[in-house]
């Protein structure tokens, strides 16, 4: 298997004597882990191993887990895999599945039970990959952690916008995964070089702050993100690829800032749930917080710009060509919230024809990022006070469906693979099945609109956002009368387990430019 080799270090925390830092970690003699798995490795054609990304994992179960890459012994390209113990790193196994050639720099974290999920760099994109049977089979997600993921092809700036640290945590009694990830500053067209913290429950996603500015280019410096005891912390390396050392900074500003978060979401879901409308996906919602040229998010994750729109109670109205709002969902300046939209989603919104339009006038919809003239799934009205729904830039007229001026209603867009629909007061008014996937239509969904039709007088309310399909059943229980309750503080619970070892620490001894 070549000249590499593979080895463990453990580490028992000490409590220090005598102010010596040296004493705080007591460290056993490498271990090579190489016989254990080669075996194995040899049935699968691997060789050439060497440790993955960040840290490893220690599941629910117990379970110890590592990344790793290694070559194929025929054409030499590298794949990703891991290695687990279950009995304290004692023995060790590994899996036969792995992920597609050339996909590489994994990092892996343990969200649900049992799940694991591994974010790899590939050829042309970043992707995230789940397995629920040890690592035995792999499979590409597209709706779990959209924010890290990205298309090169597309964007070659998302090259380098990279994981560099992903932990699992319990913050204000919720489970939650905390991410650093490598960006290209706010505002610039350049290289990444800043590092963002980011937390998401894996259906809302919130940008906490930006932690390091000290990155070189083409760089991406080793971090990881600690979390005990109430305590948030990022280890990180510092310099340059010749000379480089080690910084322990606190994040307890963070910190504060994702628990009011946290503890907003909860109050928010309470609220909704005791009035019946359903939470289960329920990732934002626009009612009537707002100042200027903003319509804010309730749930505080990505807020809608307004140009030239009067405010009313719970939303916006709407005069003219020029008057509109865009909810940047998914947009790459403004963070890349929601990738779920190009595969599913419905959109509830309470919407009034204030005046009868000359002509068909666009009233809300799905956009394409790219391709500003495609409205992807939304609903129209005309000057004979009919609705006319749109699939991919085509307007249908609803027959048998009209609306009154000044008479508000409840609007469902919903996207379900290429199937889309329109519901107006709970009833279906259009739908279509032959909506092009995004790897067909290769634009992405970016962004909601609200009016901006040419002879345009509409009001807009209470606007929620769903990472999934609603039944008719839940879509009537969207009760859009209900207001926003205020946010509070709160006490935040944690759980974390760090006492007995300082484990996670792979060295790998060899001459390869593997890594």
């Amino acid at each position: 298997m070549g000249n590499w080799d593979l080895q463990l270090l453990v580490g028992e925390a000490t409590q220090p004597k005598g102010g010596s830092q040296g004493e705080m970690v007591r460290w056993g003699p490498p271990t090579s882990l190489l016989s254990q798995i080669e075996p194995s490795a040899k049935q699968r054609g691997l060789e050439d191993f060497c440790g993955g990304g960040g840290s490893g994992v220690v599941m629910e179960d117990g379970t110890l887990v590592f990344s790793l890459v290694a070559r194929t012994k025929e054409e030499n390209p590298i794949v990703s895999v891991i290695m687990y113990s279950k009995d304290g790193g004692k023995t060790w196994v590994l899996p036969k599945g792995m992920l597609p050639e050339r996909c590489i720099a994994p990092f892996i974290v343990e969200w649900e039970k049992g799940q694991l999920l591994m974010i790899a760099g590939c050829l042309h994109a970043r992707k995230v990959f789940e397995s629920r049977d040890m690592g035995e089979t792999w499979t590409e997600t597209v709706r779990t952690l959209t924010r890290v993921r990205g298309n090169f092809d597309s964007n070659p700036l998302q090259k380098d916008r990279r994981v560099a640290s992903i932990i699992t945590a319990t913050i204000a009694g919720k489970k939650v995964m905390l991410y650093v990830q490598k960006e290209v500053p706010r505002g610039e067209k350049v290289e990444a070089t800043v590092f963002y913290l980011w937390v998401t429950d894996n259906n809302r996603t919130f940008h906490v702050e930006l932690i390091s500015t000290e990155i070189t280019a083409g760089w991406t410096p080793g971090n990881t993100l600690l979390h005990s005891n109430d305590a948030l912390y990022l280890l990180q390396e510092k310099g340059d690829r010749r000379r480089r050392s080690v910084f322990l900074a606190s994040l307890t500003e963070e910190l504060n800032t994702i628990t009011s978060v946290l503890e907003s979401w909860a109050k928010l879901d309470s609220f909704f749930s005791k009035s019946s409308v359903p939470t289960a996906g329920l990732v934002g919602f626009l009612s009537d917080a707002s100042d200027d040229g903003t319509w804010s998010d309730a749930y505080r994750c990505v807020d809608a710009a307004v140009t030239n729109a009067k405010k009313v109670k719970d939303g916006f109205k709407f005069t003219g060509s020029e008057s509109h709002a865009m909810w940047p969902v998914n947009m790459w300046n403004d963070g890349v919230l929601y990738g779920f939209v190009n595969y599913a989603f419905t959109l509830v919104a309470t919407v009034a024809v204030d005046e009868v339009p000359k002509g068909s006038t666009p009233l809300l919809g799905a956009g394409l990022e790219g391709n500003e003239d495609t409205n992807f799934v939304g609903l129209s009205y005309t000057t004979e006070k009919r609705w006319e729904t749109v699939f991919n830039g085509t307007a249908t007229a609803a027959h048998g469906s009209t609306w009154e001026a000044g008479k508000e209603y409840k609007v469902a867009l919903m996207l379900q693979g290429n199937e889309g629909s329109v519901y107006v007061d709970g009833v279906l008014v259009g739908s279509s099945d032959r909506l092009p996937t995004l790897e067909a239509r290769r634009h992405d969904i970016s962004y909601f609109y609200f009016g901006g039709g040419k002879d345009s007088s509409v009001t807009v309310k209470n606007v929620f956002l769903y990472n999934r399909p609603l039944s008719e059943q839940e879509l009537k229980k969207v009760d859009d009368n209900n207001r926003v309750p205020g946010h509070n503080g709160g006490d935040s619970s944690v759980r974390a387990d760090v006492s007995w070892v300082l484990l996670l620490l792979l060295g790998l001894w060899g001459v390869s430019a593997l890594c």
